[in-house]
């Protein structure tokens, strides 16, 4: 497989290899974090540049749509795990801070980043995609913040059904993850109609690996990421405490911009190279994911432990949400964004930074 890389590719597996053997190996020594913490970024870095190699060979094979949905579900494998564990331990607002920071990385500073790098690949300065994708995001993402404002509004009138916010929050998690699989399948079957159009197979010239090899390299460097990331926020703690940080900061900003660097490095690098159909779907694909898939299935995951994980979510952040769909909406709604467009949800997630930083 390494045949089909340049020399400076491979020096590159070389490197992501090293530092995730040295990241564990300190990991596990139980070496102070704030020593572990750089060595272990550095090897998430790696491993989403693997993850962005692989998601450019799988779209020789398949069209943006299921390459988009393997990429997201690969890239979205640290979250998986850091809300599990964290429940586990009945950290339930780690466990929360960390979904809702993924959403917003996501919705906001990677699309925001994506369009900027889109855009100035293009001629005329505008990225153009296919409507479909963000407006079933966008759609999607409005079904998930439905749930969590009415929860928000019943929990704060202190009405009959803030006692049930379990039992509610359950039921709507098997409702969204019927939406989420309803639509992927006419997602993935219309891709599947349109991936022979002439103008999908222009510009695909990623490594020349065979489709075993593709999914296999995803495989390996997802399920890595996931181990790495565990590593990561072990050694968050101590280096959040060193750089005198808040743990709201850490899991909204931190972690979830580490967790999502799968997502900024493959769908800027897709972007770059005028594949402008895969850029947005590796983006959008992980947003509609962590909002009707990862959330809902986690909720119903935490019935498993004895602290649950529910749509509640403190005010501020119901409003962000709210606001970060109607943004994504606006932006790519209509199939072109332009740089000044990527600038402001790059902008918009800056502001709700800052905000967390004085929380």
């Amino acid at each position: 497989m390494l045949a089909a890389f340049s020399s400076r590719q491979r020096i590159g597996f070389a490197v992501v290899a090293a530092t995730t053997a040295v990241g564990g190996a300190l990991h596990y020594a139980r070496v102070d974090g704030t020593v572990v913490f750089p060595i272990v970024t550095v090897a998430l870095a790696g491993l989403a540049w693997l993850v962005a190699l692989g998601t450019d060979a799988l779209g020789e094979h398949f069209g943006p749509g299921l390459t988009g949905v393997l990429q997201s579900t690969l890239g979205n494998l640290p979250e998986r795990f850091v809300v599990i564990f964290a429940l586990s331990a009945g950290e339930v607002v780690v466990a929360q801070t960390s979904i809702i920071g993924s959403l917003f990385a996501n919705a906001l500073l990677v699309l925001g980043l994506v369009i900027v790098a889109g855009a100035s690949a293009s001629k005329d300065r505008v990225m153009r995609f296919s409507r479909r994708l963000p407006n079933d995001t966008a759609t999607l993402l409005l079904l998930a913040v439905f749930i969590i404002v009415l929860l928000g509004l019943a929990v704060s009138a202190g009405d009959r059904a803030s006692r049930h916010v379990t039992a509610i929050s359950a039921a709507g998690a098997v409702v969204l993850l019927i939406v989420y699989g309803t639509w992927l399948w006419s997602y993935l079957r219309a891709d599947r109609r349109d991936e022979a159009a002439p103008e999908q197979a222009v510009g695909r010239r990623g490594p020349g690996l065979s489709l075993g090899a593709a999914l296999t390299l995803l495989a390996v460097a997802g399920v890595a990421a996931a181990f790495v990331s565990d590593w990561f926020v072990a050694a968050l703690n101590p280096a959040m405490a060193a750089l005198h940080l808040s743990k709201a900061f850490a899991g909204l900003v931190v972690v979830a911009i580490a967790g999502n660097a799968v997502e900024n490095v493959a769908g800027i690098a897709l972007a770059r190279k005028g594949k402008m159909d895969d850029a947005v779907s590796v983006v959008k694909n992980s947003v509609a994911q962590i909002a009707v898939f990862l959330f809902p299935l986690l909720v119903l995951v935490s019935l498993l432990f004895a602290h649950h994980l529910t749509f509640v979510l403190e005010p501020v952040y119901i409003g962000a949400l709210l606001l970060t769909a109607i943004a994504v909406w606006q932006v790519s709604g209509d199939g072109e964004a332009t740089i000044p467009e990527g600038a402001a949800l790059i902008g918009t997630y800056l502001i709700l930074a800052l905000l967390t930083f004085f929380e």
